[in-house]
């Protein structure tokens, strides 16, 4: 239903505005600017402002103003902004149902995957395109922090995270181990011992992920449960990077096994003993808490359930 507080004038308007131009326009506002719109609609910034611009002239009604340095929706833009929202999701739901009807998996699958997730889920994905060939898939590797911001601003389809955030109303689902470990070159003076305390390793020099990341946030609760804590030699931004300061005796880290089969199969890096690990977790599918799947989305998603089963 249109807002009551929009013109009379909007009526006559909506048959000369098309889908395209609601969805650049709902792009703007939700990732708030131009330049995101662009980047998330893969257009450049002048057709996203041009278009913009022509649902503005067309509605007749100021969508748009400059306050300060930002661009921000006037009050019509942010009513239109809702309205483009409901006429957007019941047109993809119209798709989705046809979908759905037919049975057909087919379309985009957009997915956002934290770093440490990389060394796997390009494999299940890949296994499911493989299965479902009309499938045209998205995946965007990040941290955490951008992760975060895609869930917050509904970019994606679902999100491959290892921690499930608190401040976000989300439904998570737990799919497949992710089991971290502490890790050292094996020449390292601690390769070797037995049934290490979290006491002597917090001494080490400890190579870690930045301070938003899931396994850096992990690591940190546990030690401070146990009134410890470690003093951080180095930070590094990826498991790439740590896992190659580790190998070159720059200190010891946490890492989760999955990514370092290669490493451990020869020898370049040893899994430490110590007490308190391997610290357990699981890799989780999430999406905001009111979302509906399409189907496609609801088959991946199946999809990682069963692969988890097979693989746990």
């Amino acid at each position: 239903m249109i807002p009551p507080s929009l013109p009379t004038a909007l009526h006559a308007a909506l048959p000369h505005v098309s889908l395209r131009q609601l969805q650049i326009f709902e792009t703007v506002v939700r990732l708030d600017g131009f330049t995101k719109a662009a980047e998330a609609l893969n257009l450049s910034q002048p057709t996203v402002s041009m278009q913009v611009d022509k649902l503005s002239k067309t509605l007749g009604l100021a969508l748009m103003e400059q306050v300060g340095r930002k661009m921000h929706p006037t009050h019509a833009g942010r009513e239109v902004y809702v309205l483009s929202q409901d006429i957007l999701g019941r047109v993809g739901a119209l798709g989705d149902l046809a979908d759905e009807l037919k049975g057909v998996v087919k379309g985009e699958l957009r997915l956002a995957v934290i770093t440490t997730a990389a060394y796997f889920m390009p494999h299940l994905l890949g296994a499911f395109v493989e299965a479902h060939p009309e499938v045209q898939p998205r995946l965007t590797i990040t941290n955490r922090a951008e992760v975060l911001e895609r869930l917050r601003s509904n970019q994606d389809d679902l999100l491959i995270m290892g921690q499930v955030p608190d401040e976000i109303a989300v439904t998570a689902y737990p799919f497949i181990d992710n089991e971290m470990v502490v890790v050292a070159a094996p020449d390292h003076p601690l390769a070797g011992q037995r049934k290490l305390s979290l006491k002597q390793i917090s001494t080490a020099r400890f190579l870690v992920r930045e301070p938003g990341s899931g396994t850096r946030q992990a690591v940190d609760r546990l030690f401070a449960a146990n009134n410890l804590a470690i003093k951080p030699y180095m930070e590094l931004g990826n498991a790439e990077a740590i896992k190659q300061g580790v190998m070159a005796g720059l200190g010891i880290s946490v890492l989760s096994r999955r990514n370092l089969g290669l490493e451990l199969s020869n020898k370049h890096i040893v899994v430490l003993d110590v007490v308190g690990f391997p610290l357990v977790r699981r890799w989780s599918a999430v999406h905001l808490r009111d979302k509906k799947l399409s189907l496609t989305a609801q088959r991946f998603l199946d999809s990682l359930i069963e692969s988890g089963k097979v693989v746990d």
